[in-house]
């Protein structure tokens, strides 16, 4: 009589071929994963570009009854003086989108900067830079960005400055480990001993090597540059009224939110959804599954 043997089901053994359907369906997933951000991304940026391909007439213009709930005619609503929430929320993102770009560059600029010196050099530049970046992160962000507006003046370009500063010393410190760590790679070396200078293996080696993280945390920030804007404009450190931008648009708003729910949850959606697809892009570009 022949005996039966189940197949064995203890740990380690070697699972089995991964169905195609399966490998189909996860490769779907990832690409909506990618996609759906990037297409979020990339209307937000046709706003701030061109908004009046988006809504028709002035974002300061008064367009019907006050408190108007969402409809066919105002997909958004009306705020308290009767303008149109849908135009003054797709106006707001030539504020709070291009001001965040500019929190990110100047971010980018001067944080990467450092953190290259930083990291390439060593010695007391190292320590010098590292210090400085050390003060940067002992002061709450927030504090720093009001205090720099304050400085500076009200309006987005200074808010948009004003984070641009608190991100520095974050880009400063991922760009100088980066630096760090490819700088005693094998590869660096063999350019070193084949005779490289410093800058050739700088430029040829060094930095090509290490700034796709950064890259992926520009990204990142980009949501965040976004959040810290609107907050100041919350606070009303930003674009003054009646210019819309969108932490000022939820922050009128707020006296209306038990009568008049759309004036701080549509604007504040758009903020989220924005956020959220930067999020998700920085993941993908860090080499991470978009799914």
């Amino acid at each position: 009589m022949s005996i039966l043997t189940k197949p064995s089901t203890q740990r380690g053994s070697v699972p089995g071929p991964t169905p195609p359907g399966s490998r189909g369906r996860r490769r779907t997933r990832g690409t909506l994963g990618l996609v759906v951000p990037a297409a979020v991304i990339l209307l937000g940026l046709a706003w701030a570009i061109a908004p009046g391909l988006f809504a028709h007439g002035s974002p300061t213009e008064t367009v019907g009854p006050a408190l108007q709930s969402p409809s066919l005619a105002h997909w958004f609503g009306t705020d308290a003086t009767g303008r149109d929430l849908y135009t003054r929320v797709i106006f707001g993102a030539s504020q709070s989108i291009v001001g965040a770009l500019v929190a990110v560059l100047v971010g980018l600029a001067i944080g990467t900067t450092i953190g290259v010196l930083a990291g390439s050099v060593g010695g007391l530049v190292d320590e010098a830079l590292m210090r400085l970046i050390d003060v940067l992160l002992a002061i709450p962000a927030l504090l720093l960005s009001l205090s720099i507006v304050i400085l500076l003046g009200f309006g987005t370009t200074n808010a948009a400055i004003a984070v641009g500063v608190t991100s520095i010393a974050v880009f400063a410190r991922l760009a100088r480990s980066q630096v760090v760590s490819v700088r005693v790679s094998e590869y660096v070396e063999a350019a070193y001993g084949s005779g490289g200078t410093f800058w050739s293996v700088l430029w040829r080696h060094i930095l090509p090597n290490s700034l796709t993280p950064v890259i992926a945390l520009a990204a990142l920030q980009l949501g965040s540059a976004i959040l810290q804007i609107s907050t100041l404009g919350f606070l009303g450190y930003g674009a003054p009224p009646p210019t819309p931008e969108w932490g000022l648009l939820i922050a009128e708003g707020r006296n209306y939110v038990a009568t008049a729910w759309w004036l701080t949850v549509l604007p504040g959606l758009v903020v989220v959804a924005i956020v959220l697809a930067t999020n998700r892009l920085s993941h993908f570009i860090r080499g991470g599954d978009p799914a």
